[in-house]
């Protein structure tokens, strides 16, 4: 979550020092390459290149090469059919008109491709998500994506526990934002 929400605000200062940790930590060469990759769609390109140029330096600094990342072209996971084909159509009947392109991205490459690549669990590329969704404020976002994450095993303690942990990295301004909205999907999803 730390290097999402640094990702996601353009902040490299501290992203060698949170790869570090990370690699320490015992997260995959994999998941860090994954978790750029979907902040790309999700914090917008420019973000993701930045924090490719940081992650380049500390990976070369460490020996670590480009054969030892995730796959550009993996076999991707499987996928709910019925429920992808509703999500492709609400999508469609809202933006439809408005901008056809989006829609047909939405489905082709975030929910049939970026959604599906194996080198990041679901659950966590939900992590990903709504830390990055908080980080920049988008909170009209956070509420199908929060239930996503839920249905992808992340827990209500857990999901509190994501809001605690961002408040000191986006400002609490940004969770208190957040809050009404896990506070409705909390309150809606059965217990």
């Amino acid at each position: 979550m730390t290097l999402t929400v640094l990702i996601a605000r353009n902040q490299t200062i501290e992203m060698p020092y949170y790869l570090n940790v990370a690699l320490d930590s015992g997260v995959k060469l994999a998941e860090i390459s994954e978790v750029i990759t979907h902040l790309a769609f999700y914090s917008g390109l420019g973000n993701a290149m930045s924090a490719v140029a940081v992650t380049k330096e500390v990976f070369a600094k460490r020996g670590i090469r480009a054969d030892q990342l995730a796959p550009v072209s993996p076999k991707l996971l499987a996928f709910d059919e019925k429920s992808e084909a509703d999500r492709a159509q609400r999508v469609g009947q809202q933006f439809g008109t408005v901008a056809p392109g989006v829609v047909q991205y939405t489905t082709d490459v975030l929910f049939l491709d970026l959604w599906l690549r194996p080198d990041l669990a679901p659950r966590d590329r939900s992590l990903v998500t709504i830390s990055s969704l908080i980080a920049s404020g988008q909170v009209a976002q956070l509420s199908g994506h929060l239930n996503r994450a839920m249905d992808n095993g992340l827990k209500q303690v857990e999901a509190s526990e994501v809001l605690t942990h961002l408040a000191f990295y986006v400002g609490w301004p940004n969770v208190f934002s957040a809050l009404p909205v896990a506070k409705d999907v909390f309150e809606k999803r059965p217990k």
